[in-house]
């Protein structure tokens, strides 16, 4: 995403609020708001946030998948699937 082509100011959002949530969610791009000319708000829409989330929280998994096998708590694939036959049997 260039965020070069999505920079509004604060005024453009206030006066075009229904135009920028249609584009948002079209897109499902962010829009960086600026307010005297510094970054303020990043306005996005609910579709694209909730990917955002599931994404934070797919990759958050991940990090604790990979703690826990650092740290030795795990079990070996081989063992599970011997104890699930046993269990089968």
């Amino acid at each position: 995403m260039k965020y070069s082509t999505h920079v509004k100011p604060i005024s453009y959002l206030k006066n075009h609020a229904a135009e920028i949530a249609a584009t948002l969610a079209d897109t499902r791009e962010p829009m960086l708001i600026t307010q005297n000319g510094e970054a303020r708000l990043v306005v996005m829409g609910v579709e694209a946030w909730e990917q955002q989330e599931q994404t934070l929280a797919l990759l958050k998994l991940l990090a604790l998948g990979n703690r826990q096998i650092e740290a030795g708590q795990f079990t070996p694939a081989d063992a599970v699937f011997a104890a699930l036959e046993a269990d089968g049997e």
